[in-house]
């Protein structure tokens, strides 16, 4: 597998997380069958995704680009789906945590 692949797999990890996450809500505690399978598949399927990227990427890139990308995608989800508006810190946190994403994967080194 090449260096592309290894985006693929996370971007996928990527979606499959803002997916399970993004619907959780939905499963009521676990107690609605249906959305519960949704999320379990999701994020099993997520974490497979997120295992073959980082035999690929190193592991800090991989899991700060998922955590980052998915932390953000899910606030602005509960924003658009539940109408949860962050305050000035929140919004302030998720600016933050865009920037780490771009400064990791851009600026960030690894040796080994």
């Amino acid at each position: 597998m090449n260096f592309s692949s290894g985006y693929i797999y996370l971007g996928l990890a990527v979606i499959l997380g803002i997916s399970a996450n993004g619907f959780l809500k939905t499963t009521n505690g676990f107690t609605n069958v249906f959305p519960t399978i949704f999320c379990v598949v999701s994020i099993v399927l997520c974490l497979f995704c997120l295992s073959k990227a980082m035999n690929i990427i190193p592991v800090g890139f991989t899991y700060a680009t998922y955590g980052g990308l998915t932390i953000t995608a899910v606030s602005i989800f509960g924003i658009l789906k539940y109408n949860q508006m962050p305050n000035i810190y929140g919004t302030i946190g998720i600016i933050l945590i865009i920037i780490g994403v771009i400064l990791v994967n851009y600026l960030g080194k690894v040796s080994s």
